[in-house]
């Protein structure tokens, strides 16, 4: 297969950049794989130390005001689509999907889009692009389930969900984590670490946990340290949290190139998220390096979860029960070695690589056969 993946960040890109990376590494070795990202993306970047991967400098232009530059963009994309005659089209966000749709040309490939976020899909434009969507991939059972009561569901619909590289966040050696965990809690083993790689955008709940904390008893909460990697807050949150007593106890180390050491010096992870949100690669590569994870009961986050067995599920933006979840986590620590074990046996079964590169590449040849 000729195929081509579109995204339309221009910065990091998140989940939508870790998906189109791994399954580009994984498919160019046997498939012809180009790539168009904006220049100075990550995707961008990343792309272009895959080998055998060919990556085109393309903006996704989008707003009203924006549209001379998106008309450019279009010309450059027609002309590479035409040139490049693919198979197969896979989008993956609604900038891409409208510059693609607009810029194909009269033989066209077979259009794939991915469902990435919870975000409502309705109006005339979305119905639009739907009849001239072939396939659309979801991500997460939450997801297929949304899709069918919008114009998607007139597409081909395949659940595939995303893996992660269980081999790379795979955990790390007993001395070695106890090494890192010295950086984060200094030297105090009394210290429950609580952590996330999930960012801090503000829909990943993070600042529910804050609010959450000083609702536990003096004793259990000053045990407590959260880690959580990131954009640096905004002023105004690092003000609630001083407002709330906990500059001393929670640590925003920034933007990590590689997150690992701060997963493997954890007790626990968090994935707290009430907006946006589908299955969380950041859920599933810290199950993957064997920590247990607290969720809420939001999208497709507690199909990640066994609950009791390798995570724990709350409610969406409930404090008081977040309060609860942490209070148990920090007096039955010592259970929490052989939970974190059975996430990683659950990632091991469901959550590698082979699997989702799998079922995507599947889906692709029963649409080319169809």
């Amino acid at each position: 297969m000729k195929l081509l993946y579109t995204n339309f960040h221009g910065g990091d890109g998140g989940g939508h950049t870790t998906y189109v990376r791994e399954l580009a590494a994984a498919l160019a070795s046997r498939h012809e794989v180009h790539v168009a990202a904006p220049p100075g993306s990550r995707l961008n970047r990343e792309a272009r130390a895959l080998p055998g991967v060919f990556v085109l400098d393309q903006p996704f232009p989008n707003g009203i005001n924006k549209w001379k530059a998106r008309r450019r963009a279009r010309v450059q994309l027609a002309a590479y689509l035409r040139e490049q005659a693919f198979d197969l089209v896979h989008v993956n966000g609604s900038a891409d999907h409208r510059l693609v749709l607009s810029a194909m040309p009269a033989r066209r490939p077979a259009l794939v889009w991915t469902k990435h976020n919870s975000k409502p899909v309705r109006g005339i434009g979305a119905a639009l692009r739907a009849r001239r969507t072939d396939m659309v991939i979801a991500v997460c059972d939450y997801t297929r389930r949304e899709l069918l009561q919008t114009a998607y569901r007139r597409c081909r619909l395949e659940t595939v969900y995303n893996g992660v590289d269980i081999e790379r966040w795979s955990p790390w050696p007993a001395d070695e984590a106890k090494a890192e965990r010295a950086s984060w809690n200094g030297g105090d083993d009394g210290v429950f670490l609580l952590g996330s790689n999930a960012g801090t955008a503000s829909y990943k709940g993070w600042m529910d946990l804050m609010e959450a904390l000083p609702l536990l008893p003096p004793d259990i909460r000053q045990r407590v340290r959260v880690l959580i990697a990131g954009v640096p807050p905004q002023a105004a949150e690092l003000e609630r949290v001083a407002a709330l007593g906990l500059s001393d106890q929670v640590v925003f180390p920034g933007v990590l190139s590689d997150s690992r050491g701060l997963v493997a010096s954890l007790d626990a992870g968090f994935v707290l998220s009430y907006d946006v949100e589908t299955i969380s690669f950041a859920c599933r590569e810290m199950m993957s390096m064997g920590k247990p994870v607290l969720v809420t009961r939001y999208a497709g986050l507690p199909e990640n979860i066994h609950e009791g067995s390798d995570g724990w599920i709350v409610p969406v933006r409930d404090r008081q029960a977040m309060a609860e979840a942490v209070r148990t986590l920090v007096e039955q620590r010592g259970v929490l070695p052989a939970m974190g074990a059975a996430a990683r046996e659950h990632a091991e079964r469901e959550f590698g690589l082979p699997l989702f590169v799998g079922r995507t590449e599947e889906a692709y040849e029963k649409l080319l056969r169809a």
